[in-house]
């Protein structure tokens, strides 16, 4: 199974507000780089945007090394779905669960690969989550 890093971020001017997402793609050599945006969204589903996009580029299982600064994300993703699968999409505090296409999707697309997430700390100068920041502005200026 081939091994994928990807760097996600997502980015928001106002929020809701103007949004945009970023995925850094590497495999082996090759690196890629992918953006768009949103002219009306939040910042946490343009992080969640930024994931579902770098996974889809994928077109066989991998095993994905992901690379998020969005706590939301990986702790959505990691901890807090299955239960709320289990409670019908309702949160711990039985309200809703907040962007529920954007997580279902997600969790469809993680289903597919062994991904493995690693969290950063935003704007501390990684580069490759300094790249997916640049990218997800780099959509939302593109609208």
């Amino acid at each position: 199974m081939k091994t994928v890093n990807i760097y996600t971020d997502g980015a928001c001017r106002g929020n809701p507000g103007i949004g945009g997402w970023g995925a850094l793609v590497e495999y082996g050599d090759v690196s890629k780089e992918y953006c768009g945006g949103n002219k009306k969204t939040t910042n946490n589903q343009m992080e969640l945007q930024a994931a579902i996009e770098g996974l889809k580029i994928l077109n066989e299982a991998c095993i994905v090394n992901l690379t998020t600064d969005s706590k939301y994300v990986m702790q959505g993703i990691t901890e807090w779905i299955e239960n709320w699968k289990i409670n019908n999409w309702k949160n711990s505090s039985k309200k809703n669960v907040k962007n529920k296409e954007l997580w279902i999707e997600l969790d469809q697309l993680v289903s597919k690969h062994d991904v493995r997430w690693h969290w950063v700390k935003g704007h501390t100068g990684h580069e490759k989550n300094e790249i997916a920041d640049q990218l997800a502005n780099k959509g939302i200026d593109s609208l």
